[in-house]
């Protein structure tokens, strides 16, 4: 097998059950002898779905990918409230489930658009230091402050008592065992999620995801390189710039690059030219991402070749 430490890019892993994010990327530093490995987004270990992980150079947009909105499929179950907030933790209440479903999908829609949420217990989320599930595995619990999210769209595709599943695009630090959670208290049962896959992360979409072992074959077989997105490939709404010859010591010692070396910019729309642009050499060697800078320059705003 090929060593492959200089990967650059990212891969769209399936996370099955039983892994947490975080075994993901030990497992690939194995797979591909990589160390320099991110994952961008935490699922519980009991989800599954898509987990983009970035590779070499493509970590440093690991926190980019994170902003980006996120749709699941969930199942929620109605009548039992865990200290976990899923089926997997101690359950605290036991109610009888007496709602029709009309009741239960107006509740749900209700949770569209804005929200403040308090994240759960077992998250990673930190308290003066300390990881929240560092905590609640000590059996402590604290107060924690509500956390604007929001809810891109919500719909229920069956109701089927105690069960409940739907579907949520929703915005970055959304928890969708505390959705399930507020839902079910709306309801006046009580509530808790039973499963949970999380289907596209931007782009990156849960039909076009790859499981561990499908990446150790392609590793076996040196066919890795297809399974992974190239960095520039992320900003593809970005008018691509390639920089003249004159302006490459410029553009590698990473300074700000003078429109004269960009012949491209005069092709782009006056309407464009607040964007950012994907900056190339005349290699067309991906570089960064710039923006217009003071001096009728472009400006550096993150660089994948140093």
């Amino acid at each position: 097998m090929k060593n492959h430490p200089g990967i650059s890019g990212i891969i769209n892993v399936y996370k099955e059950t039983g892994y947490t994010s975080h075994d993901v990327v030990a497992k690939l530093r194995g797979i591909l002898r990589q160390r320099k490995i991110g994952h961008t987004g935490t699922l519980d270990p009991d989800a599954t779905g898509v987990l983009p992980v970035c590779l070499g150079k493509a970590t440093k947009i690991c926190s980019l990918i994170e902003d980006w909105e996120k749709s699941y499929q969930a199942v929620m179950y109605l009548g039992v409230v865990t200290d976990t907030e899923d089926m997997s933790g101690t359950v605290l209440r036991q109610s009888a489930v007496d709602i029709s479903p009309e009741q239960v999908i107006d509740a749900i829609n209700s949770f569209q658009g804005d929200y403040s949420q308090i994240p759960p217990m077992y998250s990673a989320k930190k308290r003066q230091g300390r990881k929240l599930y560092e905590l609640a595995r000590e059996g402590i619990v604290v107060e924690r402050e509500p956390c604007p999210v929001h809810i891109h769209e919500i719909k229920v595709e069956e109701v089927d008592l105690p069960r409940v599943r739907f579907s949520v695009t929703c915005s970055k630090g959304t928890y969708i065992r505390s959705l399930c959670r507020d839902i079910g208290e709306k309801l006046g049962c009580g509530a808790c999620m039973e499963s949970l896959q999380r289907n596209r992360v931007g782009r990156f979409a849960v039909d076009e995801a790859v499981t561990l072992h499908e990446i150790e074959l392609c590793r076996d077989q040196e066919r890795i390189e297809e399974l992974i997105l190239p960095v520039d490939r992320i900003f593809a709404d970005d008018p691509a710039v390639t920089v003249s010859k004159e302006g490459e010591k410029l553009l590698y010692n990473g300074n700000p690059i003078p429109f004269s070396f960009c012949p491209d910019l005069d092709k782009i729309p006056v309407k464009n030219k607040e964007k950012r642009y994907r900056v190339y050499d005349s290699h067309q060697h991906f570089i960064g991402i710039y923006v217009s800078g003071p001096g009728q320059t472009l400006k550096p705003v993150r660089l994948f070749y140093l």
